[in-house]
């Protein structure tokens, strides 16, 4: 339920220094001296990007109303997008939740830790703030040496939207952090590239029916394995605070425009053929986000190219899908274009992806 009248629901930023006058963010390694200054700053009420598997997290204390605006300030996120609470360990699930229900208790022995996300029951110690004023919470036990032993070492659950300025590329290694908060942050922690290279999976258990709202790195087939029917979701609320976070039809947008193919491999690498000779013939760049077999079959176009690997191997493409997208943002393309690749397994969560950040949506 919205709580329009809620205190601690917009977050209140007046009193927070500036972020022009802040100095550069810190950058340490993701070992134990690291983390355990990483702590301090968290405790503190402080903000510290770190790695988990999925993407770089911007953490704040998830039970603490003024670290939580800082988060929303230097994202540049608004009041009605949520943020996922993430836990070093099951024990911490009372801080922040007050019921699991048995599909919860099912999905968190069977794939916690790990890029899964549930919509719980809110904990009357986590802020509105951190809800978007819902009576529900997203929870995550993340599959990361350094994320579960800073949330532990903090001895605080944590706050934690991907460490990017809000609706852009989402990181997955530290210079791509740095790139979007460098000044707008405390503390980096440098942990090396993400390996599931999307956000988690986030599953509503708040309804009659478990609803999958955004696809990740449990994929629907895994989710139905264990629970049975699961529903799709994942559409924006039209007003209030959304359920969840990366539910926006705009979202994980480069700057340069992009524009995705749905259809058979072969339609959309004629459809991308035509564009860009059109590109081209205007005078204007433009850049390819393809598997590296399209990649060598369009080989004589000029355009520039990043390779996502084996169209066979999804999980290498989802790996390096954001950071092949920053690339060829950083080279100002008019134009980028990326074909589907199917809705099996983690090819869902890349669709997701590409279809939130794209301007347009082309069915070959």
């Amino acid at each position: 339920m919205w709580h329009p009248d809620a205190r601690d629901l917009k977050p209140e930023t007046s009193h927070l220094k500036p972020l022009q006058d802040m100095a550069i963010t810190r950058v340490l390694l993701a070992d134990l001296a690291g983390i355990a200054e990483a702590a301090v700053t968290l405790a503190a009420g402080g903000l510290v990007a770190f790695p988990t598997e999925t993407v770089y997290g911007l953490g704040g204390d998830a039970l603490n109303p003024a670290a939580v605006a800082r988060i929303f300030v230097a994202k540049g996120r608004p009041a009605e997008d949520p943020m996922i609470v993430h836990v070093a360990d099951m024990a911490d699930l009372t801080r922040v939740t007050t019921e699991l229900s048995p599909a919860a208790a099912l999905l968190a022995t069977r794939l916690w830790p790990g890029p899964l996300t549930l919509i719980l029951p809110r904990g009357h110690a986590v802020p509105y703030s951190v809800t978007a004023g819902r009576e529900t919470v997203a929870v995550r036990l993340p599959d990361h040496p350094v994320a579960r032993a800073l949330i532990a070492a903090a001895g605080t659950p944590i706050a934690a939207p991907s460490a990017n300025r809000f609706g852009h590329t989402s990181p997955t290694s530290a210079a791509h952090v740095l790139a979007d908060l460098d000044g707008r942050i405390d503390l980096l922690l440098d942990g090396g590239p993400a390996t599931i290279g999307v956000e988690s999976t986030i599953l509503d258990l708040s309804g009659p029916q478990p609803t999958l709202l955004r696809p990740g790195g449990v994929s629907l087939e895994e989710l139905r394995d264990l629970l049975g029917d699961v529903a799709l979701g994942g559409r924006a609320a039209a007003t209030g605070g959304q359920l969840a976070p990366g539910l926006l039809d705009r979202h994980y947008a480069p700057e340069s425009t992009l524009h995705l193919c749905v259809g058979t491999p072969a339609a959309c690498r004629a459809w991308i053929r035509e564009q860009v000779v059109a590109q081209n013939a205007a005078g204007h760049r433009v850049g390819l986000l393809l598997p590296d077999e399209d990649s060598a079959l369009l080989a004589d176009l000029d355009a520039d190219s990043e390779s996502l690997g084996p169209a066979g191997d999804l999980t290498v493409i989802a790996s390096r899908l954001y950071a092949a997208l920053r690339a060829l943002d950083s080279r100002r393309p008019a134009l980028i274009l990326a074909r589907d690749l199917g809705e099996s397994g983690i090819a869902r969560a890349i669709r997701d992806r590409l279809t939130r950040a794209a301007g347009r949506v082309v069915y070959c």
